[in-house]
């Protein structure tokens, strides 16, 4: 059966025509024969999105019973036994109701495209699990409804529904989006111009990342090396020398004169191992490009001109900047140089840039040849000279220099044979040398013309010539290997330099070395794999590339390390020569994943440490506050049971109310204590119900001394989605905390007002207030502001709190009171808000 096609509207906020835009599709795709129908679709009263529901089929809604109240969601069985060809289903990272079918919406929705249904679905970008840290910072607020990246960037088709600022704003005002009482404070808070800009600059840059994404994929799966200028990418060739630092601000202004320009700097180490490249300078380059928002890549290459065409195709790059060579004059006798052949190599498609800089043409040390390695050109030039060679000399020696003399003949061909050697090595000089005996033999020594010599003397000419051409030979061909050897070891060393580098510097992510390695020896995709036993199935620890492997077998090379974890390549077969720098890889990512286990062993032991201190600090806190009401309890009850005095009513009374007031103090802290202990163990669960502000809050002042608070909770106030009994013990808390501090004669101001979606509770108090830097300390447990003595709590008020409000959904945060004081902000959900949170237990610290 084949699977179903997600396509997915993407938004930058409500309100932008997501729902509309994904309804109009439905009836494009009706009104072209196809079967859709609307599982599941959220108009929130909005009556243009409602009218768009005229004329589509939808399926029924499951109704489910929580906790007293009744909630309606997708029906998945419904739509599985409907088998329509396309499913309409808003709002994909909505949390279902406990008791459905899944716990989330977009598990709903995997389950239909298993079955082979098409799925068109809706999401807001705020609601991407991996920007929620970034939106809360923009907005703050923190979404508790959210859908893994990963499940969107499966989307088969992702179209981003764009609306302006402005327009968005124009569209609420005319109360398109929310009700008329709403209006005002959505546009005063969440939806700020500044907000909504900076929501939908998030937006455009996540789908251009993801078009890239299917750009890549493409090119990759139809082998396209053609450069397609979709954006600018400009690649910046270092050579490790000074200028480096010239050529990467270059680049950057050039990238920063075009929207979303990216900038790649590369260096290729070039296989003969002796270019000048300065470690130092490179990582000094490394943090310059990294600092300026670009990206660094070091590349092992025998060519360094096709080595960086290569990668500047392979990144799909649009322009290159390089440097004027360093070289001086003389030295372009030894070949055009890097610039000049990447620029003539580029092609119509790929700019090239040579930029000037104050170490143009200073000289780069000694000349070298393009290849130290004996490649299949100089092998074939060596033979060439060696075997051709001595026919014109012989042509010259006996036409026009006839009478030279054997020796200096000798001395010829000699020279002859040496020049195979140097090009071509040993096979090419030993051949130069026999057919240049032979020829000595056949024209020089007499007899001429017979493979005879008749003096001896020529006999040991000739062998001697022999001797010292095969001499030379291995002594020229044993140079050339050294050399071989000692350039793949200074590419081992440079690429070995890098890597240790990098854990220096704390680049120790699995997903950065993997995708390193995968650079260094271009393969397509590099993975990680590890399995329990011997025998046991392999699973992927991390991967980079396109299509990782599953198993070593599966790959080209695989490098084990140890018995149960391995190094799976694809790409290419390596030759054995890279092993020792392949093995310092995965040694390096063993190393790194261990890291990362004992860093998350680390983090539970600081936890169970964390817990022992709070342990501790109770035992500590409560020795004191424990025993003084129970003392004044134990000295009352002692007094009225003594027989030998003759208490009055009114010192019975007081007695009474000292034992009544201890007796208080030790429910109080009792209390808090068990409510710390609840939160810890994550065993406060919140019965969620529709309730009204002005009856909780009164219920909560109850233990405050009278007169110390003014109340001002309207009647008109949206009923929230709370549980009743918690948000009474958060509020009396809060409140309590405030009173405690407030200045002699003072009183709290308990004020709640609609914004949005939410209201906000705020308890105001004239107190000393609080530093920016203890604003968030004040709510971990025994936390007590500055010298309050004991007597007066542990310091868990606020922290219990906080854990109850957050276990419903809601939010706790501290704001200076202007002219003095603290405030104290809860956040709630309006019942009738875009999405009503219906959490599952709470399972966070009360810290």
């Amino acid at each position: 059966m084949r699977r179903g096609k997600l396509r997915i509207y993407l938004g930058a906020a409500p309100g932008v025509g997501k729902t509309y835009s994904m309804l109009s599709e439905g009836h494009r795709r009706v009104e072209r024969g196809t079967d859709c129908v609307v599982a599941f679709v959220e108009h929130h009263d909005r009556p243009r999105t409602e009218v768009m529901l005229h004329g589509l089929e939808t399926v029924p809604r499951r109704t489910f019973e929580y906790r007293g109240t009744s909630f309606t969601e997708m029906d998945v069985d419904a739509v599985l036994a409907r088998r329509p060809a396309v499913a309409l289903v808003d709002e994909l990272p909505h949390t279902n109701v406990p008791g459905s079918r899944n716990a989330k919406r977009w598990q709903d929705v995997e389950e239909l495209l298993a079955a082979g249904i098409d799925v068109v679905s809706t999401v807001n970008i705020q609601h991407l699990e991996s920007l929620g840290d970034v939106v809360e910072s923009i907005t703050g607020v923190r979404q508790k409804e959210t859908v893994p990246d990963e499940v969107v960037r499966r989307a088969d088709q992702i179209e981003l529904v764009d609306m302006s600022p402005q327009a968005l704003r124009r569209r609420m005002a005319h109360g398109n989006v929310y009700k008329p009482d709403k209006v005002d404070a959505a546009l005063s808070h969440y939806f700020r111009p500044g907000n909504l800009t900076a929501l939908r600059e998030l937006a455009l840059l996540w789908t251009a990342d993801r078009v890239d994404e299917y750009l890549q994929e493409y090119r990759t799966e139809h082998r396209v090396s053609k450069i397609w200028g979709s954006r600018e990418r400009i690649v910046v060739g270092l050579t490790g020398g000074p200028e480096g630092r010239t050529l990467i601000r270059r680049a950057v202004r050039l990238a920063e004169k075009g929207a979303g320009g990216e900038v790649l700097a590369v260096h290729i180490s070039r296989g003969d191992g002796l270019t000048s490249a300065s470690p130092k300078e490179l990582a000094v380059q490394r943090t310059l490009v990294e600092e300026l928002g670009g990206t660094f890549h070091h590349v092992v290459g025998d060519d360094v001109s096709a080595g960086l065409l290569a990668f500047a195709r392979g990144v799909n790059a649009t322009q290159i900047v390089l440097g004027v060579s360093r070289r001086r004059s003389w030295q372009y006798v030894f070949g055009p140089g890097v610039s000049a052949t990447v620029a003539r190599e580029s092609g119509p498609d790929l700019d090239v840039h040579i930029v000037t800089h104050d170490e143009a043409a200073k000289g780069r040390g000694l000349p070298v040849p393009a290849r130290v390695r004996l490649g299949r050109s100089r092998t074939l030039w060596g033979w060439a000279v060696g075997l051709a060679g001595p026919v014109p000399l012989t042509l010259l020696l006996s036409g026009v220099l006839p009478d030279v003399g054997l020796a200096n003949d000798v001395l010829l061909f000699l020279t002859l044979t040496v020049a195979a050697a140097l090009l071509g090595g040993l096979r090419p000089a030993l051949g130069s040398a026999a057919v240049g005996s032979l020829l000595l033999n056949w024209y020089f020594t007499p007899p001429l013309h017979r493979l005879t010599i008749a003096d001896p003397r020529n006999i040991v000419a000739l062998v001697v010539f022999v001797g010292v051409a095969v001499s030379v030979a291995s002594v020229v061909d044993a140079a050339g290997r050294r050399t071989h050897q000692a350039a793949r070891l200074r590419a081992e060393a440079e690429t070995l330099s890098f890597l240790a580098g990098g854990v220096l510097r704390g680049e120790t992510g699995l997903d950065a070395l993997l995708e390193r390695l995968r650079e260094t020896f271009s393969m397509e995709s590099v993975a990680l794999l590890e399995r329990d036993a011997d025998t046991g199935p392999w699973s992927r620890v991390a991967a980079v590339g396109h299509r990782p492997v599953g198993r070593p077998e599966a790959a080209d090379v695989d490098v084990p390390v140890g018995d149960h974890l391995a190094l799976a390549l694809t790409g290419r077969v390596l030759p054995a020569e890279d092993r020792r720098v392949l093995g310092a890889f995965a040694a390096q990512a063993a190393v790194v994943l261990d890291r990362q286990r004992l860093v998350d062993r680390a983090e539970k032991a600081r936890e169970l440490a964390e817990g022992h201190r709070i342990r501790t600090s109770l035992l500590a806190a409560v020795s004191h506050d424990l025993r003084t009401p129970l003392a004044g309890i134990k000295a009352s009850v002692s007094s009225l049971q003594a027989d030998d005095v003759e208490w009055s009513e009114e010192d019975r009374a007081e007695l009474l109310a000292n034992i009544e007031d201890g007796t208080d103090r030790l429910d109080h802290l009792v209390g808090n204590l068990l409510d710390v202990s609840r939160l810890e163990t994550g065993t406060v669960t919140a019965v969620i119900g529709e309730t009204d502000l002005d009856e909780v809050v009164p219920m909560a002042l109850l233990g405050v001394p009278e007169g110390s608070v003014d109340l001002d909770v309207p009647e008109t106030l949206p009923m929230v989605a709370v549980d009743r009994g918690l948000l009474e013990r958060a509020v009396a808390n809060i409140v309590e905390n405030a009173v405690k501090y407030s200045p002699h004669g003072g009183s709290v101001l308990v004020s709640a007002s609609a914004l949005a979606d939410r209201v906000e509770l705020r308890v105001v108090d004239r107190g000393p207030g609080v530093p920016d830097e203890a604003k968030e300390r004040v709510f971990g447990a025994f936390q007590r502001h500055g010298d309050a003595p004991r007597g007066e709590g542990v310091g868990l008020g606020l922290a219990v709190a906080r854990g109850f409000v957050e276990a419903m959904g809601g939010t706790v945060t501290v704001e200076d009171t202007p002219g003095g004081g603290l405030t104290m902000v809860l956040g709630l959900r309006t019942v009738d808000g875009p999405h009503l949170p219906l959490p599952a237990p709470f399972t966070g610290r009360a810290t």
